[in-house]
């Protein structure tokens, strides 16, 4: 932290939380270097509020004459982590920075690909801006695009999971 505690620091925090809340983020960290030796290291994370709820306990009717059914085959415990958190489907896109993600070059524009197109290895899937600057995110593979995981407009996070490409 700077050796001097000021007014601007108070400010600069807060404009980091409100932009962290106008911008639906989850965490920002900023450096902020003030010469030789004196810095400010600031770290803001919203958390959500995380409620734990106990399932009602199950209720069984005793019956002699009724058998019991047969247990479902669980499914493949890869399949269905890839079908609950699309992050850990092997085709998934994820956004390689923080900002904000457009499906098309401009608004109203035709969108870079749709769920079922065919996309080429390097060919643009969609522009993430961020400081002002487009970057044009292309497909890490060629395939077809199963799911697009965000909406035009939309910020996102490092890492996030953008699309499908199987």
């Amino acid at each position: 932290m700077s050796k001097q505690s000021t007014d601007a620091d108070v400010a600069f925090i807060a404009a980091l939380a409100e932009l962290l809340n106008k911008n639906e983020l989850t965490e920002i960290s900023v450096k902020r270097e003030y010469g030789e030796d004196d810095s400010l290291d600031v770290k803001v994370i919203k958390q959500a509020n995380v409620v734990h709820m106990a399932a009602p306990a199950p209720v069984y009717a005793a019956s002699a004459a009724a058998p019991a059914p047969a247990a479902a085959p669980a499914p493949a415990p890869a399949a269905a982590a890839a079908v609950d958190d699309p992050a850990k489907h092997p085709g998934a896109v994820a956004s390689p920075m923080v900002g904000t993600c457009y499906l098309a070059a401009e608004p109203g524009a035709t969108p870079f690909v749709t769920v079922g197109a065919t996309v080429a290895e390097g060919q643009t899937v969609l522009i993430i801006e961020a400081m002002k600057t487009m970057n044009h995110i292309p497909a890490p593979r060629a395939g077809t695009v199963k799911r697009i995981l965000v909406s035009d407009g939309t910020a996102v996070e490092f890492g996030a999971p953008l699309m499908i490409i199987e």
